[in-house]
């Protein structure tokens, strides 16, 4: 167990580092929720177990000396992380993994007006989704102090990739709020996050904090009108911030409320990642 890799929430960034490791020959497993999810894992040949974090009293799931990604998202409403605080419960109870690296958000950062932002800014999540990330931070935080284990943390902007871009809604010809009214908005190509969650387990010290951004960020029409060109779809249809109430979403009113251009240096410079995708451009080119 020693050499393992064990890939807690094993979905569309998982699945793409559980191959990575598996193509470099290193043992490798990922925990999903459900039946179709292990059957998913085995046709990539990689090991997988099904467990549900959502539910108490979960059993051994073999982190013990482990080297753990925490991929896993939190529950979809209040603002605590209890799946977190589950498999927190697991390390306790059956052993401690030797390393975490979590996943987090860049919302935790809340609304800052547009402004250049690292990571020594402080956080003020607003959303309760931003909220419940936070609070798996600092689940985590508490029981690395008290285990004396490694943990590291990622603050992931918006992952974009084949299969997660706004392609159905553009096709539907939903609006966008035009460009004068629209937040600034960071983004991370799928590839560049797996690299830097392997970065940040080879190599980072305990304790670590990073930004997992491309450093490039656009408003976020700018970065629908820049996915149907390359796509070759309508662009949106642009409204007025007086009409998005009304035609748009919570979940996207929620994230147009927040504008933030993230710093990469400490990712780039202190862990050297190097990014096959540094912007956007360049992303959509690789994925079309």
């Amino acid at each position: 167990m020693m050499n393992e890799q064990i890939v807690v929430g094993c979905g569309y960034v998982g699945t793409r580092l559980a191959c990575q490791y598996r193509e470099q020959g290193e043992a490798v497993t990922g925990i999903v929720r459900s039946d179709a999810g292990v059957a998913r894992l085995e046709q990539l040949g990689i090991k997988g177990l099904r467990y549900d974090l959502a539910a108490g009293n979960i059993g051994d799931l073999g982190l013990a000396e482990a080297r753990v990604f925490h991929f896993a998202p939190p529950p979809g409403s209040g603002v605590q992380d209890t799946r977190t605080r589950h498999l927190v419960d697991v390390f306790e109870r059956y052993g401690h993994p030797r390393r975490v690296v979590y996943i987090s958000t860049t919302g935790v950062y809340g609304d800052c007006a547009g402004a250049w932002i690292d990571e020594t800014h402080p956080v003020a999540p607003v959303a309760a989704r931003s909220q419940r990330r936070l609070d798996a931070e600092e689940t985590l935080r508490r029981w690395s102090a008290a285990s004396g284990r490694d943990l590291v943390i990622l603050r992931v902007a918006g992952i974009y990739g084949p299969d997660r871009l706004p392609l159905e809604r553009l096709r539907a010809g939903a609006p966008m709020v035009r460009p004068e009214d629209s937040p600034y908005t960071n983004r991370i190509h799928v590839d560049d996050l797996v690299a830097a969650c392997i970065a940040a387990m080879e190599r980072a010290p305990s304790g670590a904090l990073y930004n997992a951004c491309d450093g490039h960020p656009s408003t976020m029409t700018d970065y629908f009108l820049d996915v149907a060109a390359a796509a070759g779809l309508p662009s949106p249809p642009l409204i007025g911030l007086e009409e998005a109430a009304d035609r748009l979403s919570e979940g996207m009113l929620s994230y147009l409320s927040e504008s933030r251009r993230l710093r990469n240096d400490r990712l780039r410079e202190g862990l050297g990642v190097v990014f096959r995708y540094p912007s956007l451009a360049e992303g959509l080119r690789g994925i079309f």
